[in-house]
């Protein structure tokens, strides 16, 4: 399985808000909203079953607007 879709799984798991999508130069964009914690234990749970293929990652940590509910993949 792929990263968007491990990502989308994992995320409706924890009760994580957002979307995952791929981007046009090869990268993968995630928005996540979810208590500080949670995030943090699913950038790692992502992190860990994708190390190989992960070259670099940035996260921003912002407020919640609080309107994410469902976790989604967009295209």
């Amino acid at each position: 399985m792929g990263l968007r879709y491990t990502a989308l799984d994992v995320a409706r798991e924890m009760g994580i808000g957002g979307w995952v999508k791929n981007l046009d130069d090869g990268r993968v964009e995630v928005l996540a909203q979810a208590d500080e914690q949670v995030l943090k234990d699913f950038l790692e749970r992502i992190s860990r079953h994708f190390s190989r293929y992960i070259q670099h990652a940035d996260a921003e940590w912002l407020n919640p607007a609080g309107e994410l509910k469902d976790f989604d993949v967009k295209f």
